[in-house]
C-alpha cells in the first residue's frame, strides 16, 4: 500500500503541529483531528482540520473513511504531570479511552498502523547505566497517573497488534523543546510547566525568576540531568516511524532523545548566552519523584528508524525557542507579552 494520508490526532498541539508540517514536507497529506481545548487553530496550516473528541470512535471512523486515511499518528491526550495527580480520572479517561477509540476506528476502517506519542515518564524512577542513559529494556514503573496512563495505552496498542494484526510504534520522548526554525510554529501553553519556556520568560522579564528544584543531586553541578530533544527532530521521527519495519509481534517502543544530559544550570547558561544577560533564578528544595538523571539511549531509534537527533544541541534549542517567544504567530500577544 502506498502511504498518502495520515490522521494526526492532537495535530493542533505543540509536537503535533510540527509533525503535520513535517508530513506535508515529506509529500504526505496530514488530516488534523483536534478538539482545540489545548491546541491552536492557527497552528493548523498543513492539511485539513477536523474538530472532534478523541474518545468518539464513531466520529474517528467517519473521518478515517471520508479522507481515506492510511495511518494514524496519535498525539491527542493530557500531559501535565502535576494535574494528573489531582485529576487521575480525567487522565485515565482521555489518555486510555482515547487510544481505545482510535484503535477501534482503525479496525472498523482497515487502517493498520498507529504511531503513538508516549513518554519517558513510563520509566518512573529508573536505574540507568553509568552515563545515566536508559534503553527500552529498562523496567517500566511510572510514578504518576500521567505515566501510568501512557504505559497502559502502550500495552493496549501492543495487545491489539497481537490480537488483530494492527501495527504500533510507541515513541517515548524525553524532554521536547525548541521551535520551528522558520518561526511558523512553537510552544504556546496557557499554563506553561516546561523548563526552557519558563527560563526564557524569566530571562525576558515576562515571568518570575526561575526556581531550580534541588542543587544537591549526585551530578556535576548538583542539578538534575535531563535529555532535551528538538521538536523538529521529534517530528521527523514520527514520519520515519510510519514505514519502519517492526518485530513479528507488530509493536515497538522506541526512545527519542539526544543521548546527552543537561542540567538546569546548563539551560540557564545557554539562555544567558542567547540574551547576553544573566537569567534570574533561585534554588529551591527537590521535588518529590525527580530522578537525578533521565537521559535516553537512542540506539534503537538509530537501528529501526535510521534516526538521530540533528537539531538538539542546547544552544540551537534555546535559540529557536527564544526567537519564537519574542515573535509568536499564535498563543501570545503578537508583541512580547502574556499568553492568550
Amino acid at each position: 500500500m502506498t502511504l498518502k494520508t495520515v490522521l494526526v490526532t492532537g495535530g493542533a498541539g505543540y509536537i503535533g503541529s510540527h509533525t503535520a508540517k513535517a508530513l506535508a514536507q515529506s509529500g504526505l497529506r496530514p488530516i488534523v483531528y483536534d478538539d482545540f481545548s489545548n491546541g491552536h487553530r492557527d497552528a493548523v496550516r498543513w492539511g485539513s482540520s477536523i474538530q472532534g473528541d478523541v474518545r468518539d470512535q464513531a466520529r474517528l471512523a467517519e473521518v478515517m473513511k471520508l479522507f481515506e486515511v492510511d495511518a494514524v499518528i496519535h498525539f491527542a491526550g493530557l500531559i501535565e504531570v502535576a494535574r494528573s495527580v489531582i485529576a487521575p480520572d480525567l487522565f485515565w479517561d482521555v489518555n486510555l479511552n482515547g487510544v481505545a477509540a482510535v484503535l477501534g476506528a482503525m479496525r472498523q476502517t482497515g487502517v493498520r498502523r498507529v504511531v503513538f506519542s508516549s513518554t519517558a515518564a513510563v520509566y518512573g524512577q529508573p536505574v540507568a547505566d553509568d552515563l545515566g542513559r536508559l534503553d527500552e529494556d529498562e523496567v517500566t514503573a511510572p510514578i504518576n497517573p500521567y505515566g501510568e496512563s501512557k504505559l497502559a495505552a502502550e500495552r493496549l496498542i501492543a495487545a491489539h497488534a497481537r490480537a488483530y494484526g494492527l501495527e504500533g510504534v510507541a515513541l517515548r520522548y524525553f524532554n521536547a523543546a525548541g521551535a520551528d526554525p522558520s518561526g511558523e510554529l512553537g510552544e504556546a501553553h496557557a499554563c506553561e510547566s516546561h523548563l526552557i519556556p519558563l527560563a526564557i520568560e524569566a530571562a525576558l522579564g515576562l515571568g518570575p525568576a526561575l526556581t531550580i528544584h534541588g542543587a544537591d543531586y549526585p551530578t556535576p553541578d548538583g542539578g538534575c540531568l535531563r535529555d532535551f530533544v528538538h521538536v523538529c527532530d521529534l517530528a521527523r521521527a514520527h514520519v520515519l516511524a510510519l514505514t519502519a519495519p517492526l518485530s513479528p509481534n507488530g509493536f515497538e517502543a522506541i526512545n527519542l532523545g539526544s543521548g546527552a544530559g543537561h542540567s538546569v544550570l546548563d539551560v540557564v547558561g545557554a539562555i544567558d548566552r542567547a540574551t547576553g544577560r544573566a537569567t534570574p533564578y533561585s534554588i529551591g528544595p527537590r521535588r518529590e519523584g525527580d530522578p537525578a538523571a533521565l537521559v535516553a539511549d537512542p540506539s534503537r531509534a538509530g537501528r529501526l528508524l535510521g534516526w538521530r537527533a540533528e537539531q538538539s544541541s542546547l544552544d540551537e534549542i534555546v535559540t529557536t525557542a527564544m526567537a519564537w517567544r519574542k515573535a509568536p504567530r499564535f498563543g501570545f500577544d503578537r508583541t512580547i507579552g502574556a499568553a492568550a
